[in-house]
């Protein structure tokens, strides 16, 4: 008797821990507060199972990044070795590349600084646009140049410093002043740092406007002169330049011989200097 009680009360507690193993957790939804003992012990079962296998997926996370690192630092090994038998190809090393990385990336520094000027500035800057261009040639020219990282970018800064080279802007036409205030004639217009910058130029804006210009020593004021682009002057500009001074050194000749004077040695110094009235 006694052992069919003991039997009885032992098969129970099985079949209870059976039964307890069954249950399924409760939804995420239902407080920890409401639940039963069984659905308690249903929940916290749930979590180690989580637990345990997120541990798994921890210590396998974790040998990944051992193998990882080894392998990085075999391939940074096999990198250096690789990079330093390529600097040795062409009289390098590791100090002599990085110093020529540092000086490349100045000038490349400098050029994005440069292109974020107007183009005035960039006018008025050109020596410096100048020095950009012979330090990075000079840079192209060491074997270092020729390395993979480099190489290409030495050709896009090349790119770059040209697109630098800059003229200043030039109005599309210029309206004549009078003598008085501006002191205008072709031969100052030319001179004007907006338009040329040398005066010599002057046949160049006659020759682009001989529908008002008839004289080159005769400008109106409010007249809006056509300035052509600058350049060397033309055949046609310099044989209407070299008749005006043919005619000028003829109209002087006649005016002296007129006055009884000896005619003076010509000269070609003057210019279109008078402004009309």
């Amino acid at each position: 008797m006694k052992n069919l009680l003991l039997i009885a009360l032992f098969g129970g507690l099985t079949l209870s821990a059976t039964a307890q193993d069954q249950i399924p957790p409760p939804p995420e939804s239902k407080p920890d507060k409401e639940l039963t003992c069984e659905e308690a012990d249903a929940r916290i079962l749930k979590y180690k199972n989580q637990n345990g296998v997120l541990q798994t997926n921890l210590d396998g996370l974790k040998a990944d990044i051992l193998k990882a690192e080894g392998d990085l630092t075999t391939a940074v090994s096999d990198l250096k070795k690789c990079n330093d038998d390529i600097y040795s190809l062409i009289g390098a090393n590791e100090a002599s590349v990085n110093a020529f990385r540092e000086a490349l990336g100045r000038i490349e520094g400098r050029v994005r600084e440069m292109q974020r000027l107007s183009n005035d500035q960039l006018a008025d800057r050109r020596a410096e646009v100048v020095q950009l261009d012979n330090d990075l040639r000079q840079l192209a020219t060491q074997p270092i140049a020729v390395l993979p990282e480099f190489f290409d970018k030495i050709s896009g800064l090349a790119r770059d410093i040209k697109g630098l080279y800059r003229e200043h802007s030039r109005p599309p036409g210029y309206t004549v002043g009078t003598w008085a205030d501006n002191r205008d004639c072709l031969w100052n217009i030319s001179g004007r740092t907006e338009i040329y910058g040398d005066p010599h130029q002057w046949p160049k804006i006659w020759q682009a406007n001989t529908d008002k210009i008839k004289n080159p020593d005769v400008i109106q004021p409010g007249w809006v002169l056509n300035i052509p682009a600058p350049g060397p002057k033309t055949d046609e500009e310099m044989k209407a330049e070299r008749r005006y001074w043919r005619k000028k050194k003829a109209a002087m000749m006649e005016a002296q011989a007129a006055a009884g004077e000896t005619p003076a040695a010509p000269t070609t110094t003057a210019a279109p200097s008078e402004t009309g009235k």
